[in-house]
């Protein structure tokens, strides 16, 4: 399958030159020129399933044509060695707990499988350049990442990180690898990392001493596969809600997750629509509202991988729907809470439910309470364990919790990082000099 660029300017890419690339040489983002509808027999039995099937399903349809049925089946089966249950909160609605796998946060499903993707190139090339992968974060994104590549021959990961606006947990998780990763401390907020990023991509020196790819949610490899459990979603919830017309409420920051899954409802999933849950940077929700898109600065909350003022997978929506404004609002709404909101909402679900959400959950959750219908099951996305939020959210609640021994064992390493101003001269000069 070919992909295609965003901004049309480009030559169509392969699969693995839009993986190994990341981004299209006309700053736009790789789409594929085809999104194949599945068989209305997978849906009529997918409660009978395994994640693993299911996400082969999947995987089949998009990346069938490029990569041999054995090897696939190996990337998807060791990508989810891991369960993301649908776990009931209360009648009706569900949390997705995307926190099961090796970091704790949705994007090791990603981050896993473009790891095993971009590896499977490197071998079947035996390519000798060293790739160099560039990731931005807000937090989940670097320690899922630099733990998906974490010794992955011929690849060296570079996480570029806003000084002091990451959790410590979260820091601890890309901050103490060592190996192949180092960890850049820049001196700005998350936008400002991301544009780094973005501007290496686009820099002719960069390029000609360095093979640079991204493994932010703007490489195909990366959100595409996060579709995958969209899919098990709705598999879990047929079995426990059957009859009732299902609504995934996605906590956004980047736009990757729900993209992923708009893609999943255009191959046929059964998602009658999706809720975008924004904090107080509520791009998306303003958009819904004037059909202008007005990009900002990001402010910081305390859902802060959802910190993000300039959406870069707001483009592959536009793409998807032809620009269509109406087609986009039949398909999707969105919500927005302040800090204080979110609070309040961690606090009355742990005391009315016993269930523990995080602060992206929490507006996910929120969303749900204030926009399902009757008709309706809604599955929220909990995207992290609270743990990695430890301070946050015990300071909510006002009761210690429990850090997982995962988390725990990342918390024991010795933080090694950079430290960087934003400006990308200073950059550029780094990256020249490694």
């Amino acid at each position: 399958m070919k992909y295609y660029s965003t901004n049309k300017q480009a030559p169509l890419a392969t699969l693995e030159e839009a993986v190994v690339k990341g981004l299209a040489s006309d700053k736009g983002l790789y789409m594929p020129e085809r999104i194949k509808s599945l068989p209305r027999a997978f849906f009529d039995t997918i409660e009978n399933l395994s994640f693993q099937e299911i996400a082969y399903t999947v995987a089949d349809a998009f990346f069938g044509e490029d990569v041999e049925a054995d090897n696939l089946k190996q990337i998807v089966y060791d990508t989810l060695s891991f369960d993301t249950p649908a776990v009931k909160v209360k009648e009706n609605i569900y949390s997705l707990e995307l926190f099961h796998g090796p970091t704790l946060a949705f994007k090791d499903v990603g981050a896993r499988f473009m790891a095993r993707l971009l590896g499977y190139f490197i071998e079947k090339e035996k390519n000798k350049q060293l790739v160099n992968v560039l990731v931005a974060t807000s937090g989940d994104t670097g320690s899922a990442v630099a733990n998906g590549f974490l010794g992955v021959e011929g690849i060296r990961v570079f996480v570029l990180y806003p000084k002091g606006k990451v959790s410590p947990i979260q820091e601890c998780q890309f901050t103490t690898l060592g190996k192949n990763i180092i960890a850049l401390e820049v001196d700005g907020t998350f936008d400002d990392c991301q544009a780094l990023v973005k501007a290496a991509f686009m820099d002719a020196d960069l390029n000609a001493k360095h093979l640079l790819t991204s493994a932010n949610s703007i490489n195909v490899a990366r959100f595409l596969p996060q579709a995958f459990y969209y899919f098990y979603a709705y598999a879990q919830v047929k079995k426990a809600a059957a009859g009732k017309d299902l609504v995934v409420c996605v906590p956004s920051g980047n736009f990757g997750n729900i993209t992923a899954g708009l893609f999943g409802k255009r191959m046929g999933l059964p998602v009658t629509r999706f809720i975008a849950a924004n904090n107080s940077n509520d791009i998306f929700f303003q958009y819904l509202q004037s059909g202008e898109y007005n990009p900002r600065p990001s402010v910081a909350t305390l859902a802060n991988a959802m910190d993000v003022g300039d959406p870069s997978n707001f483009v592959r929506i536009l793409d998807l729907y032809n620009n269509d404004f109406n087609a986009i609002k039949r398909d999707i709404s969105a919500a927005r809470y302040s800090d204080e909101e979110i609070a309040a909402t961690v606090k009355r679900c742990y005391r009315d439910t016993g269930y523990l959400l995080e602060p992206h959950g929490a507006c996910g959750y929120q969303a749900l309470e204030d926009n399902l219908q009757a008709n309706e099951v809604g599955v929220f996305l909990e995207t992290a364990h609270p743990a990695k939020f430890l301070e946050t959210v015990e300071h909510i609640i006002g009761e210690k919790i429990e850090i997982p021994g995962k988390l725990q064992e990342f918390m024991k390493g010795t933080k090694q990082s950079i430290e960087l101003p934003k400006d990308f001269a200073d950059f550029k000069d780094f990256l020249m000099k490694v």
